[in-house]
């Protein structure tokens, strides 16, 4: 007899069984997949598959203020040597001479870092750690640990990129777009599910006295609070925190709103009973005193008429007239309430401790364009109370940059991470305005590696390589001729064809094994083609030195490993056909000059010339944006670069970013939408070819790196 007849309504406890389950009952099944997914990640951390960081830059921030540097390009001095196996900085991506040539060049002392990636990457990084490269692991190191996560899926993840003449709407990259997707398809359960081995993870790489603050609103704090319970323990607890958020529209409201929509929480637990804390003070208004102004005895000159009144009888005024005309400005001299006599304000010198309600911090600040940026005070109270100098912090969803930014401000050692290119943009340049010390821009370059790791439908690289052939309208080779099954041609154009590996970086042996079959393989062919998914950063660069206009360097598709995740999705590709394989993007340079100053220093004029962007059709932007882009690449592509850096003695093996200058740095010209076009740079002479590397990032976060020699 079906349940639902008409004889009877069903029970809530019928529906329940009938429906699908509720959160509270999905709880303990997202803990146990969590608890798995950490057992393979830890795993996988002590195999010799392990994740490292890549070095992108060693950034030692030095903007241009004119446009002719004149000033010394810096140098990084460490304060003391160390004992190298203990240092706590990794060089992974460079090459193994440029490792210890950085190594040595630091001294072994802690850099700071700024990581771009998916956090959860990120972090099997540090806790990994690598040896080789000087990278320890950094389990058990990190002192406190800030986050401030995506709070629900009606978020905008838009960003709006501001060119001359156009304004464009830029969808969040592919590597964003599938972790929002995956953060959210299943709205709650799908974020909690991401939530949890991310918390797993930050609680082994906190130290024994090490706290966590996780900023977070009403729509899924309460949730994100049992996970936080189930891995640091209800009894590692210590509070939850309330600080104002900044309403907009409140007049525009038809109702009071709820007490949770004007405050956020923050969750403070400690790793154990050892954690450190400093207890939090704020200013007490309850201690201002007020008093007389008026002195006993007389005094020429002090008893000039102030609020219309006079000193009493044999009194003067304690202040000179300008004294109390400049106290007046500043709000510490009134008239009493009552009485309308003169008093002046005694300042507060003691401090009350803080409760749990923060009613003097409002959350948000507005000052980098970033839509859920925080304020610096807040972040000041919180490494306040959970740091000390010298501790190392850590920011795994970093947004704007504010923890790094007030961690440097504190004299704190730093971590910060996030997966957004914008997110990294402007941290980036809100580091270099303010003067901070160098640090390692750093990320994870195993994307496709690991979806290729994950994917259920191939088991080898060669099967891959082989979808990859046909999706670009290849044919493949038989394996008997082709056992890496990464070959094939066009026969009408007789063009080979080689796809290259995702778990390697394409870049000159590559190209050269490309340019050898293409003379030998089979008999011979007019052109050969590379397709690629990673590429080393000075790609462009070995592109045009080998200068062979029979061989052609194309980008795989990011999104096309997601797009595989099953065979329906290859079969629908096949058969749409929209998989678009892009040219890189390239930046050129016009001959670098050198002028001698004196006997001991030179003048380096660099010069932009062009940048040619990949094409707009691979890019995260709608038709009508695409159009707008075209529009700005025909009439003005130098526009198009975000920030332009220079290392002036390029040892081939890692860059140095000893000078850049960036969109919006107003300091040096009144344009914020361009970057200058030339810089002068004052550098030590040399007796030798200099080598200048030069490296470019878009608005869209892609980078182009030229090499250029000097004359001797």
């Amino acid at each position: 007899m079906p349940i639902y007849g008409k004889c009877f309504a069903p029970t809530p406890y019928q529906k329940t069984k009938y429906m699908a389950e509720s959160l509270i009952e999905q709880l303990p099944k997202i803990v146990a997949e969590g608890k798995k997914e950490v057992e393979r990640i830890l795993e996988k951390i002590s195999s010799p598959h392990k994740l490292t960081l890549q070095t992108n830059e060693f950034v030692l921030p030095c903007k241009d203020t004119s446009g002719l540097f004149k000033g010394l390009i810096p140098e990084f001095k460490p304060k003391a040597r160390k004992y190298l196996g203990e240092s706590q900085l990794g060089f992974a991506g460079i090459s193994p001479g440029g490792q210890q040539k950085l190594h040595s060049e630091i001294g072994g002392e802690w850099v700071n870092r700024l990581c771009y990636g998916d956090n959860l990457l990120v972090m099997q990084a540090l806790l990994a750690g690598d040896p080789a490269t000087g990278l320890p692991s950094m389990r058990g190191k990190i002192d406190l640990i800030y986050n401030d996560p995506p709070f629900d899926s009606k978020a905008d993840y838009r960003t709006k990129v501001m060119l001359p003449g156009a304004t464009l709407e830029q969808r969040p990259t592919v590597i964003e777009q599938s972790a929002y997707s995956d953060t959210w398809k299943d709205g709650t359960v799908s974020y909690l599910k991401m939530m949890y081995p991310r918390l797993a993870l930050m609680r082994e790489l906190l130290s024994e006295q090490g706290s966590i603050y996780v900023h977070i609103d009403w729509h899924v704090g309460h949730y994100v609070k049992v996970l936080m319970d189930e891995i640091f323990g209800k009894e590692n607890f210590r509070n939850e925190i309330y600080a104002k958020r900044i309403r907009k529209n409140v007049q525009e409201r038809e109702r009071v709103p709820r007490l949770n929509e004007a405050l956020d929480s923050i969750y403070f637990y400690a790793k154990s009973s050892k954690h450190f804390i400093n207890p939090p003070k704020k200013y007490n208004p309850k201690l201002e005193r007020w008093h007389a102004l008026d002195a006993q005895g007389l005094r020429n000159g002090m008893d000039y008429p102030l609020f219309g009144k006079i000193p009493p009888s044999g009194r003067h005024w304690a202040w000179t007239k300008e004294k109390a005309e400049q106290a007046i400005k500043e709000g510490k001299l009134r008239p009493n309430p009552q009485t309308g006599k003169p008093e002046y304000k005694i300042e507060a010198t003691d401090h009350i401790l803080r409760d749990t309600l923060w009613e003097d911090i409002t959350v948000s600040a507005f000052t980098t364009g970033y839509s859920t940026e925080k304020k610096e005070t807040l972040l000041e109270c919180v490494l306040g109370m959970s740091s000390d100098k010298n501790s190392i912090i850590a920011d795994f969803f970093t947004g704007s940059g504010t923890t790094a930014a007030v961690a440097e401000k504190l004299g704190r050692r730093w971590i910060v991470c996030d997966i957004g290119k914008p997110a990294i943009m402007i941290t980036r340049k809100r580091l270099i305005d303010q003067e901070a010390k160098p640090f390692l821009y750093q990320s994870i370059g195993d994307y496709q590696k690991e979806a290729f790791a994950s994917s259920r439908l191939f088991r080898r690289v060669g099967d891959l390589a082989h979808v990859v052939l046909n999706l670009y309208g290849a044919i493949p080779f038989p394996e008997e001729n082709n056992p890496n099954r990464n070959i094939g041609y066009i026969k009408e154009s007789k063009t080979l064809v080689m796809v290259d590996s995702p778990s390697k970086l394409t870049g000159f042996a590559t190209m050269k094994k490309a340019q050898e079959l293409r003379e030998s393989f089979m008999g011979g062919w007019r052109k050969v083609v590379v397709l690629g998914w990673n590429f080393v950063f000075d790609i462009a660069a070995q592109i045009q030195a080998l200068n062979d206009d029979k061989l052609e360097v194309l980008v795989i598709p990011p999104d096309l490993l997601d797009k595989l995740k099953t065979k329906a999705g290859y079969e629908k590709l096949l058969k749409t056909g929209q998989v678009r394989f892009s040219s890189l993007q390239y930046l050129s340079i016009k001959k670098p000059k050198v002028r001698g100053i004196d006997d001991n220093m030179d003048e380096l004029t660099i010069t932009l010339d062009n940048y040619v962007l990949l094409s707009p059709d691979a890019l995260p932007l709608d038709e009508a944006n695409k159009e707008k882009l075209q529009t700005v690449i025909e009439k003005d592509p130098l526009a198009l670069i975000e920030y332009w850096s220079v290392d002036p003695d390029y040892d081939c093996e890692t860059f140095r970013s000893k000078w850049q200058d960036y969109r919006n740095n107003t300091s040096n010209d009144s344009d914020p939408h361009h970057v200058v076009l030339e810089a002068k740079l004052k550098v030590p002479k040399v007796h030798h070819k200099r080598k200048i590397c030069v490296k470019a990032v878009d608005v869209f976060g892609f980078e182009s790196v030229v090499i250029k020699d000097t004359e001797e």
